[in-house]
């Protein structure tokens, strides 16, 4: 018997297992892959973008930043502690969830549930190595799954594999947002680079440098966007002439040093400008090849036009795609732009939050990055509207489509994922 079996090892999930087992209760985290982490780990995605001041349900971020300085993963940069060592995070968030005594099943994956009325009752996990084919052949046997009876239920799967599982109600999507994959390359000359860098480029709100732990950290970008003057353009313009990269790999590139890898970058695309509905795997097939293939375009154009990349290599290419947007559970609360926009005050707040309306889009000066003031996000955007003890959190919440925007972040997440297990505690 279980207080709450959270579904997804991820951002949300992490935080949601470690803090309802630091309180006192007894939980399961259940993850498919191999690792926890999810966007952070096996989508390569850093930094952890800086939120409010004023944020709550922050306890897991501290207690995992704190982890991972004791690790040597973590540096704070630009005023942001959220510069973690993507490798060492897998470790960090083992280490966390032991010493609260959280029960950790990789490679599982649940294939039924039992509820009554509106409460979900057991649900069942393969207890043989995750395979859909020995699932096929063994249905009938009843040793391959084990029943987990548990209070509450969290899906923190990101695409609501457990919502789906049970046939809720979803918002409807009438469009998605461009998928990418993050990439590292390594063996740069970070010194040399950095100083080139510095004055190649004088605008501070696209690139910066500085020194932080007796390293130089960096970070710039560039968009095909034509709002603003970017100085890598004139770059990529000679690279798409000389066939050396795709006009559409320019449409959005960024990269930032590694906390604790001196000689490493992180790579925020490519960004894929076709049509890609994430739910569908021929879609994510074809993302995920165009993309690699773009990877090492973007490599090789690295290479020849950065100083200190000449005898950099690709090191990493993430293990899955950054999606922004899948499908949205109904809540019992369906948040919206206009919540967020007007600041509206909720009881049961799960987050505080001043990110913006973060939307992008595959076209040309289409992209929205809208600024806001602080905003709430209630728990009941959170609870299913179907069941009364099953929870999202993650990008899978209720929220309209430019709300979402807002709110997918991993500071964000964390917050979602921290509620939710307080609310456990409590009830």
């Amino acid at each position: 018997m279980y207080d709450l079996a959270v579904i997804g090892g991820g951002t949300a999930g992490c935080a949601a297992a470690y803090m309802a087992a630091k309180l006192g209760k007894k939980v399961i985290l259940i993850e498919k892959g191999i690792h926890l982490g999810g966007a952070i780990t096996s989508g390569l995605v850093i930094p952890v973008m800086q939120s409010d001041n004023n944020a709550i349900n922050t306890e897991f971020y501290q207690d995992l930043i704190a982890e991972m300085q004791n690790l040597g993963g973590q540096i704070t940069y630009q005023k942001n502690k959220g510069w973690f060592n993507p490798e060492l995070v897998k470790i960090a968030l083992d280490n966390l969830m032991q010493k609260v005594n959280v029960e950790v099943h990789f490679g599982t994956k649940v294939f039924k549930i039992d509820y009554k009325n509106r409460a979900l009752q057991t649900i069942y996990i393969n207890t043989k190595i995750l395979s859909e084919y020995n699932y096929k052949i063994d249905i009938n046997n009843k040793m391959l799954f084990a029943p987990i009876v548990t209070r509450y239920v969290l899906d923190s799967t990101g695409n609501s594999e457990i919502f789906k599982l049970l046939n809720c109600n979803f918002l409807e999507n009438e469009k998605f947002q461009p998928v990418s994959l993050r990439f590292i390359m390594s063996g740069i000359n970070s010194d040399e680079f950095a100083e080139w860098l510095k004055n190649f480029d004088v605008d501070r709100d696209v690139t910066t440098v500085e020194h932080a732990d007796e390293q130089v950290h960096y970070s710039t970008a560039y968009t095909w966007d034509s709002g603003k003057k970017w100085a890598l353009e004139p770059l990529f313009n000679d690279a798409v002439e000389k066939n050396i990269v795709k006009d559409t790999d320019r449409n959005y590139f960024q990269l930032f040093s590694v906390a604790g890898m001196h000689g490493s970058v992180a790579f925020n695309c490519p960004r894929i400008v076709e049509d890609i509905n994430p739910n569908l795997i021929k879609d994510r097939t074809r993302a995920l090849i165009e993309a690699r293939q773009a990877i090492w375009r973007i490599s090789e154009f690295c290479r020849i036009y950065f100083p200190g990349f000449e005898n950099a290599y690709i090191s990493n290419i993430a293990d899955e795609l950054g999606v922004r947007i899948s499908d949205r559970i109904k809540g019992k609360y369906i948040y919206t732009e206009d919540d967020l926009k007007s600041g509206k005050k909720f009881e049961h707040a799960v987050l505080r939050s001043n990110y913006p309306i973060d939307v992008h889009s595959k076209d040309k000066n289409s992209s929205t990055l809208e600024k806001t003031g602080e905003y709430q996000f209630p728990i009941e955007s959170l609870m299913s509207a179907d069941f009364d003890n099953l929870f999202a959190a993650g990008r899978n919440i209720s929220a309209d489509f430019k709300a979402q925007g807002a709110l997918r972040v991993q500071a964000s997440c964390f917050s979602m994922g921290e509620a939710v297990a307080r609310y456990v505690a409590e009830h």
